[in-house]
């Protein structure tokens, strides 16, 4: 299996890719975003199917943090 963060994925397929954060569809191809972050001293990465998912995942994050 090709890791699913390279940069390539081009041998990844919709049932080896991650899970979209937010609407759960396989985040693969082109479109795909990963945002990597420090979470309790542990690296995250987390799965987009494109920007659109990861704007709305983002927005409820800071309203989550800063309401």
């Amino acid at each position: 299996m090709v890791d699913p963060t390279s940069d390539l994925g081009e041998d990844l397929t919709e049932e080896e890719a991650p899970q979209c954060a937010w609407c759960e569809e396989p985040a693969f191809g082109v479109g795909r975003r990963v945002v990597t972050r420090v979470a309790d001293g542990q690296i995250e990465h987390i799965h987009f199917c494109g920007d659109a998912c990861r704007a709305q995942w983002q927005r409820d994050e800071r309203e989550a943090t800063h309401p």
